[in-house]
């Protein structure tokens, strides 16, 4: 208990002030954390309310999960607020998986209540091995630095107070206490990635490789914030001394000073630059970082363009990035032709783009995720769709099927297009004229029907993208 309060007293989580809305589903993680915050609540007087979401997966042992959290809760008077959601129905219903529909569920039912009680916290609680499974599966589908931080302690108003302690810590804690707790089955089920990185990945790291794998991870992982949080302080000082803003949405990197820092510093600094011009860090991926640095040794006058509608010049100081300029009312830019690569139309974010050979107009909006952000707020429309702006990696584009299109249906669990239209039972002869959005070779929407579920809003989101289809009329007017 004591390296608990002191985690939770370096990362400033908790205070007498605060009252801690927190999710109890029987594990041996959450009651756990039950006792953690019952310890703070008898020493400190610190607040808490308990939130238990039953998801209707499980029939009797879900109900019996339930019963053993009101148990405890009475036993100990922490109030209880409890939630019986059918998952099933409302995962069809958004056309995702039963995991991720479940997250948002509890998500909002934690909010809910948060509201309801005035609370100011929500703890959660993740532990190190949860935290080695998020590491393990970012560096293996791709991740930046960012990605390799792993869980945060503290991300607004949630919080983690478990993040200092292994699964193996946790059950030790309540064997010495004589508390029990609930085993869901479903955790042992390896179709799952998360439950394979668990059960078999994480297992054989601890015994082939070094039985603390898992707490060398993490401390990994918090050398790696600090080291995340030294590059921005790095990148903020070189914004200072080579950026110049010359207009509204135009910048002038000096390319002498630019040219005195290393290249990590260098590609920090232009994804910054694109992230003030379009309000975004990921629209553009590491090819055009790269186009962008190699532009510096190029004549003056080269150019290139870039997602966003925006496009870079060298100039005789540096390098010029800034948007293109608007299209005069009624026409269109000059370089319209150029959008339409063998039936591929790039979209422009933010902004309107009309698709060639269509009567249909297609608007992107960017926003961040604040914490008023509720599950209620996605539209459930056929042609308004949020996506995690957050992890696009190229210029997104409207265009028709090819040969070895796939979508992912799960995370992780992908399906090839043709095997989609015939499940759905569209006609071939309907299927070479149905749209898609797709970043890059990735296919992110089959406009009108299913999203991927690689792009679904998760609670790592930072940026959200709003697409949205309408039809245009002769007249000028949408419907």
């Amino acid at each position: 208990m004591k390296k608990v309060i002191e985690y939770i007293k370096k990362n400033g989580m908790i205070t007498t002030e605060d009252r801690v809305i927190a999710g109890i589903s029987g594990g041996a993680d959450s009651v756990c954390l039950f006792f953690v915050l019952l310890e703070l609540r008898e020493r400190f007087g610190t607040d808490f309310i308990a939130v238990h979401i039953n998801h209707g997966l499980r029939g009797e042992a879900a109900d019996e999960d339930e019963q053993f959290v009101r148990s405890l809760c009475e036993k100990y008077g922490v109030k209880l607020e409890v939630f019986r959601k059918d998952v099933v129905s409302i995962s069809r219903k958004r056309k995702e998986s039963f995991e991720e529909t479940g997250r948002w569920v509890r998500r909002e039912a934690f909010e809910e209540v948060m509201q309801k009680y005035g609370g100011t916290k929500i703890a959660l609680a993740h532990h190190q091995n949860d935290n080695a499974e998020t590491f393990l599966m970012n560096l293996a589908r791709g991740t930046g630095l960012r990605g390799l931080t792993g869980i945060r302690p503290v991300n607004g108003v949630y919080i983690r107070p478990l993040l200092c302690m292994s699964r193996k810590e946790i059950e030790e804690f309540l064997a010495k206490r004589g508390e029990s707790f609930c085993e869901d089955e479903t955790n042992k089920d390896t179709k799952y990635t998360r439950n394979s990185l668990r059960h078999l990945v994480i297992p054989m790291l601890e015994e082939k490789v070094n039985v603390q794998a898992v707490r060398h991870m993490n401390e990994t992982m918090e050398q790696l914030c600090e080291l995340e949080a030294y590059m921005e302080e790095q990148t903020e000082r070189a914004w200072e001394q080579c950026v110049t803003k010359e207009e509204t949405k135009k910048l002038l990197v000096n390319k002498e000073t630019f040219e005195t820092y290393p290249p990590i510093l260098q590609k920090m600094l232009l994804r910054r630059c694109m992230a003030w011009l379009d309000g975004g860090l990921k629209d553009i991926g590491q090819i055009h970082i790269r186009q962008i640095v190699e532009l510096f040794q190029k004549q003056n006058g080269r150019r290139i363009d870039l997602p966003g509608n925006a496009e870079a010049i060298r100039q005789y100081e540096g390098v010029c990035i800034r948007k293109k300029a608007e299209k005069k009312d009624g026409q269109e830019p000059e370089n319209a032709a150029e959008d339409l690569l063998e039936g591929m139309t790039k979209i422009t974010i933010p902004g309107k783009t009309k698709i060639p050979g269509t009567n249909l107009a297609i608007t992107c909006k960017l926003f961040p995720r604040d914490d008023k952000f509720s599950i209620q707020n996605i539209p459930q429309k056929n042609y308004t769709k949020w996506f995690e702006y957050d992890i696009i990696e190229s210029s997104l584009c409207v265009r028709t099927k090819k040969a070895g299109d796939r979508i992912e249906i799960k995370k992780g669990q992908s399906k090839k297009l043709k095997s989609w239209f015939i499940n759905e039972k569209i006609p071939a002869e309907e299927r070479g004229r149905v749209l898609l959005l797709a970043d890059g070779e990735q296919i992110m929407w089959i406009i009108g029907h299913r999203m991927s579920a690689g792009y679904q809003i998760t609670d790592q989101t930072q940026q959200i993208l709003q697409v949205e289809i309408t039809e245009e009329k002769e007249n000028g007017r949408q419907d």
